[in-house]
């Protein structure tokens, strides 16, 4: 179950070819949506390269299974086997319109939960050693993988689902808890909570702070700042998504990097823009694009992540792999993301929320920080006819509730009072930017 070591791009290359020539055969004949969309690009023979592949399939985009999904409720077509057989279902966190669900075999969840029996064995978390979970263990996939994994090896593991802040700091306390699992942000939270309440972290037995659901943990400043907090503890950081599992761990000898799991996912670099193909030489930087090896039953093939990075594949690294490695782990997105409270938001999302709110003919979104934690907080500019425009507040705050479980203090605005744009708007506002 742990990392298979490779002594040559050469022959990670070789495997990823065998892996994907299987993994196209079955569900071209198996995978309604993939047999579909292989025929389409002519793809209905072995592929003969790994660039021949690249060149051939068209990107996969999110908005292309989220149609597939409102076309064929409520899981779409991309299922290689009888729906019977899928035991988990978890669903996006919904910041690009409805939430995308997805469901996993047994099968596939092994496989999940086996990258980061990986992952775990990388960041030197051992067998009897206590795991806190700061996290909600809602439908979001989140941390759901890591905590079969940990149990798999005789962990000790704590839910902090349904705790507050200042609970979960004592729980940590407590149990005696060697590692933390939660967001930067969040890490960064429980300790000027733990300062707020008198605890002295400097006597914790935290030793390892897992971080995922954002880029802060691949940042300097970011990490200094949990450290800080957590003098006991160092930061390991990882990243993954949904629609593909856990598909970074962070170099053991390199802070700020993380190597891609390339015995399970196929990556590729492309320019944002145009969607061609970028070289995989040290510092190409462009969006990261993934196909799921090894997650047949609901797999994705030649994915559009939307996640900006630097990539690095020359030689071996510090470490001793050949694998592909992030520079600064995921640097940007293509659409600016901002993560509030762990949770991804875009513009877009915004605007399409908003969307039918024909009352609101303005709004501006600022976001700042409090607390140690990114806070959004939203303006919005009623209709002249509006005549209760507390009530409109309300009614918008239920709806950012409802669609991304965030609280979001909204007010009114007086007409007028925001700016007009002729040219691209810019209502995402930093405070002290």
């Amino acid at each position: 179950m742990g990392e298979r070591l490779f002594f040559s791009r050469e022959s990670l290359r070789d495997q990823q070819l065998d892996l994907l020539c299987g993994l196209i055969e079955k569900v071209k004949n198996d995978n309604p949506f993939w047999r579909q969309r292989l025929r389409a690009a002519g793809v209905d023979e072995t592929i003969e390269s790994l660039d021949a592949f690249a060149a051939r399939l068209p990107l996969l985009t999110k908005a292309d299974l989220a149609v597939d999904q409102e076309a064929h409720p409520p899981y779409g077509t991309n299922l290689s086997t009888s729906i019977n057989h899928y035991v988990r279902v978890h669903q996006t966190s919904s910041t690009t319109g409805n939430p995308l669900r997805w469901l996993d075999t047994e099968d596939n969840w092994d496989w999940l939960v086996a990258g980061w029996h990986t992952l775990l064995g990388v960041a030197g978390v051992d067998d009897g050693d206590c795991l806190f979970f700061a996290f909600s263990f809602g439908p979001f996939i989140g941390f759901w993988m890591a905590w079969d994994a940990a149990l798999d090896m005789a962990c000790r593991c704590i839910s902090g689902g349904a705790m507050n802040t200042a609970t979960r700091v004592r729980a940590i306390i407590a149990n005696e808890v060697k590692v933390l699992l939660c967001t930067p942000t969040y890490a960064i939270r429980l300790g000027e909570s733990a300062r707020e309440q008198g605890v002295d972290l400097s006597l914790a037995k935290v030793r390892l702070i897992i971080v995922a659901g954002e880029p802060g943990g691949s940042v300097p400043a970011v990490r200094s700042r949990i450290e800080q907090l957590w003098p006991t503890a160092r930061v390991f950081d990882h990243h993954g998504m949904t629609e593909v599992g856990p598909v970074t761990f962070e170099c053991p000898r390199r802070p700020c990097v993380l190597h891609v799991d390339e015995g399970r996912y196929l990556c590729e670099i492309i320019d944002p823009a145009t969607g061609e193909p970028l070289p995989a030489e040290d510092g190409a930087t462009g969006e990261l694009v993934i196909t799921t090896l090894g997650r047949e039953d609901s797999p994705v093939l030649r994915y559009r992540t939307g996640d900006i990075v630097q990539c690095e594949t020359g030689g071996a690294c510090a470490c001793g792999r050949h694998t592909m490695r992030l520079i600064g782990g995921i640097i940007g997105r293509v659409d600016d993301m901002v993560v509030v409270r762990g949770t991804n938001l875009y513009p877009s999302a915004l605007d399409a929320l908003l969307g039918p709110f024909t009352e609101v003919v303005e709004y501006r979104a600022e976001i700042g920080q409090r607390a140690g934690m990114t806070e959004l907080t939203l303006t919005i500019e009623p209709a002249a006819e509006v005549a209760d425009s507390a009530a409109l507040c309300r009614r918008v705050e239920q709806a950012i509730r409802d669609a991304w479980n965030l609280r979001v203090p909204v007010r009114a605005a007086g007409a007028g009072e925001l700016p007009r744009f002729e040219l691209k708007a810019r209502r995402w506002v930093r405070l002290g930017q």
